[in-house]
């Protein structure tokens, strides 16, 4: 197989919080992710999303550029509290209206829009009623996604409920590092139930009012050991268990995996049947957000899973410290078919970050690592549907350069080239590979790299 199949989807991804700016704007409330940005030590430089990539003023020169680049979708995510600025109640129609406007420009340009409810962004009216910790969220999150279903089903024909629910607890109540910048073992658990079951109670609320599609988008890695210990195979085992079963298991009706009670002890509580079926609501995709693998090796002093990631020699790592290896885009898209049978696959996220002038030179960001990455990881998606898995679509990330959560601008994953001080567009060079990518249906990967990439307006 060199192409892609027929009708394969070719796109790009962002997030609200990332690239829109204006956070307060036209009646919007306040985010988590606002409030952390603005404490001061918690982001790099004290970079904060206020501008961004000022996306929520220049949405109609974003897609007409995404047109000219040849995108077929566009993955975003929606603002909760610009539609709902105190998390429930009263719906802010400004904010409505921009999501609105939006998807009404894609379809015009011919992009398939593809929101997603939930990028982390929780209203900050809701942390103060408790958050991810409160069980009365499952039911604000299904109010929210009814208004937007309302709104826009029908135009939109494929939904996302939740990005990343790992990230969200791990990085948002366990260690720290992302809003709302929580530590706590115990609350990590009750954080994650609570995600599975807004992500059922908004499945359940589409299929009452919904006419189309709607999934999952989970951040996937295969686990390896670092050695052939016991140790350090099992220490792989519970590192898959936390990243990657804990919430697909759920998901696809085969409970929480057993390695849970193990990984968080005293904080651990079994959940009831009236929540495992809840959580289990028939999704009619999987997304998968794919940067890297882990190889783990057994650390007590890394707990809760007591494993820690050991760095590769020879390897090529990106600016995130994440190790470039193809192979386990394929091995865990294998792994998700054999496991949890042929659902529906979009790659929703694969990307890089890896390092790029603040200014583009004379109109043009050379970037060839990016290139080859993007080359290789494709070529692992398309090694993967040789083998019957049904993967239909691919989204890389990320369409702009843009806020990197705490790491502010510091780290740059865009195949368009942002300067933030002038917000000017630059497609990169990866950029302008897509778009040969795309308008070849993945024939052009098996090419020689060209010695110069032709600009898209040519």
């Amino acid at each position: 197989m060199t192409k892609f199949p027929d009708g394969f989807l070719w796109g790009a991804s962002t997030a609200a919080y990332q690239i829109e700016g204006s956070p307060l704007a036209d009646g919007a409330g306040p985010s988590i992710w606002h409030r952390f940005v603005h404490t001061p030590g918690l982001t790099a430089d004290g970079d904060t999303g206020d501008i961004a990539c000022d996306h929520y003023n220049r949405y109609r020169d974003d897609v007409a550029l995404m047109k000219a680049l040849g995108l077929q979708a566009y993955r975003f995510s929606i603002s909760w509290s610009r539609v709902f600025p105190e998390g429930t109640g009263a719906i802010n129609a400004a904010g409505l209206d921009f999501y609105d406007r939006l998807v009404d420009a894609l379809l015009a340009a011919g992009i398939q829009p593809l929101p997603t409810l939930y990028h982390w962004d929780l209203p900050a009216a809701l942390d103060d009623r408790g958050g991810w910790l409160n069980p009365e969220i499952a039911h604000w999150f299904a109010d929210y996604g009814e208004a937007m279903f309302r709104k826009l089903d029908g135009r939109v024909k494929r939904w996302a409920t939740l990005n990343e629910p790992w990230v969200v607890t791990d990085g948002g109540y366990l260690h720290g590092a992302l809003a709302p910048g929580h530590r706590n073992l115990f609350e990590t658990p009750i954080a994650s139930r609570n995600l599975m079951l807004a992500h059922g109670a908004a499945v359940q609320r589409y299929r009452a009012v919904g006419n189309h599609e709607i999934g999952l988008v989970v951040n996937l890695e295969p686990k390896f050991p670092a050695t052939d210990s016991d140790a350090d195979r099992a220490a792989a085992n519970r590192s898959d268990a936390y990243m990657n079963r804990q919430y697909l298991d759920p998901a696809f009706g085969l409970g929480c995996p057993s390695e849970m009670a193990e990984i968080f002890g005293p904080a651990w509580r079994d959940w009831t049947a009236d929540e495992l079926a809840l959580a289990a609501q028939p999704i009619d995709w999987l997304g998968v957000n794919y940067y890297t693998r882990g190889v783990m090796k057994h650390d007590d002093a890394k707990a809760p899973v007591c494993a820690d990631y050991v760095r590769q020699p020879h390897a090529t790592y990106t600016e995130t410290s994440w190790e470039v290896f193809e192979q386990g885009l394929t091995d865990i898209l294998v792994w998700v078919k054999d496991r949890y049978g042929d659902v529906p696959l979009y790659i929703t996220e694969n990307g890089s970050a890896f390092y790029d002038p603040p200014t583009a030179n004379d109109g043009r960001v050379e970037d060839p690592l990016r290139v080859d990455y993007l080359k290789r990881h494709l070529r692992a998606v398309r090694a993967a549907i040789a083998t019957g898995v049904d993967v239909r679509g691919y989204m890389t990330w990320s369409l702009f350069d843009n806020l990197e959560w705490s790491l502010g601008y510091s780290k740059r994953f865009g195949i368009v080239h942002v300067d933030f001080a002038s917000q000017e567009r630059t497609p990169k060079d990866s950029a302008r590979y897509y778009t040969h990518v795309i308008a070849s249906n993945g024939g052009v990967l098996d090419d020689p790299p060209p010695p110069h990439i032709r600009p898209v307006a040519e």
